[in-house]
């Protein structure tokens, strides 16, 4: 566990593809899809929190932080790694990192921390995950005190996508991750066929 670093869980997108509705609270077998992605990443991190603006109530039971993102309408991505980053900055001053996962994504790496993590020293901007050549800009380290950056940028209106803002205003780098079996741990779930092919892979996973 690194337990400097923070792990902020996005769930902010709107699940169009799948009907509406909270991806996370989607049943992968036996777990929820927002179980089965925390519990994957807290083993990972010092603390957790998900990042899912509207009624907080709607994830009651869940036991760990949920923070909205700090602006007045949606961003993307970003608005949560604002958050998670203002989150974290407030809650655990002395954690010098957050990472950022998708919700919707059950597979990603055991070790997704500790690569990103490795691929950062010495330097402090962010590591985005990349899978053959496969850029996953939400699977991403990013040091806390980017905050206030991020915050003016966002406000002036500066570019919403993840890895321009990574890569070009930050100059963060990228983490090479392997296929797994020839499968891509970033697999994300899009729609009800995605939903049926993660199901698939956990109880070959299992058996």
């Amino acid at each position: 566990m690194n337990s400097g670093i923070g792990g902020i869980i996005l769930a902010g997108g709107a699940s169009r593809r799948m009907g509406g509705g909270d991806k996370g609270l989607l049943r992968l077998n036996s777990q929820t899809l927002l179980d089965c992605v925390a519990g994957r990443l807290s083993s990972q991190v010092g603390h957790l929190a998900l990042n899912a603006n509207g009624n907080p109530e709607r994830f009651a039971g869940v036991d760990i932080d949920i923070i909205a993102d700090p602006l007045p309408e949606p961003v993307g991505p970003l608005g949560g790694v604002l958050a998670g980053c203002l989150w974290s900055r407030r809650t655990f001053p002395k954690a010098t990192h957050i990472v950022t996962v998708a919700v919707d994504t059950p597979f990603f790496p055991s070790d997704l921390v500790d690569r990103l993590f490795a691929a950062a020293s010495p330097s402090r901007r962010p590591v985005l995950a990349e899978c053959g050549t496969r850029l996953h800009p939400v699977f991403a380290l990013w040091p806390v005190e980017i905050a206030d950056h991020l915050a003016r940028h966002l406000a002036e209106g500066g570019t919403r996508r993840v890895s321009a803002y990574a890569l070009d205003h930050l100059a963060g780098t990228v983490a090479e991750f392997p296929m797994e079996d020839g499968f891509d741990p970033f697999f994300n779930i899009n729609t009800p066929d995605d939903l049926d092919l993660a199901r698939q892979r956990l109880l070959g996973n299992e058996a």
